[in-house]
């Protein structure tokens, strides 16, 4: 059934509010099923690519997901190339699967919305973005357990710190029940209101 802005029905408008609480609660709680996505992009070579993230920031009425990520790393070229991404993630907590496709924007280093979350973070996290570029060959006494890491100085992170905001286009619930699992197909439109929603074979 598809349903326009007038007559989105109850229970599929309800299963959307609710999958978009619970991305916005899993951006706020490391606990959470939904904490940690997987994101799968296309490299040059048109092969799919698919690595976990971690869940920054999630708003549900402009459905909008935040990640952040090294740009210097091999994703950070392929959305740069191109923004078209599916993010999927299970929680085992509540059995459900999310699907979202839609495009990514990309905020390098030194752009007020990466200069922005940026300072939000911690100075651990801060940390993560020194070194070498990701996926370099590094010595073997790096990975080292018995060998103290040398202090890192945070501010060498900042210049490789880049801002991934995706907007979705389409959701892609699932859920996982013992009888009966159940499917819906949401779309929204470019301001984020749901546009369209249908049950579909699981």
């Amino acid at each position: 059934m598809e349903a326009d802005h007038d007559a989105i029905p109850p229970n599929l408008a309800a299963i959307d509010a609710s999958a978009w609480r619970e991305l916005e609660t899993a951006a706020a709680s490391p606990q959470s099923g939904f904490r940690f996505l997987n994101l799968c992009s296309v490299d040059s070579e048109a092969r799919p690519q698919a690595r976990m993230v971690v869940l920054r920031r999630a708003d549900g009425p402009s459905r909008v997901l935040e990640f952040h990520t090294d740009s210097r790393s091999p994703k950070w070229l392929e959305l740069s190339a191109n923004p078209n991404v599916t993010i999927l993630g299970f929680s085992t907590q509540t059995r459900l699967q999310f699907r979202l496709q839609g495009m990514v924007e990309l905020h390098a280093a030194g752009s007020d919305l990466a200069n922005a979350a940026w300072d939000r973070l911690s100075t651990w996290t801060r940390t993560t973005y020194t070194g070498g570029p990701p996926g370099d060959e590094c010595a073997s006494d790096v990975i080292d357990e018995a060998v103290l890491p040398k202090p890192a100085d945070q501010a060498e992170g900042k210049p490789h710190f880049g801002l991934l905001i995706f907007r979705a286009r389409t959701l892609d619930w699932f859920e996982l029940r013992r009888q009966g699992n159940r499917r819906a197909l949401l779309t929204y439109d470019e301001t984020g209101a749901l546009a369209a929603c249908r049950w579909v074979n699981p």
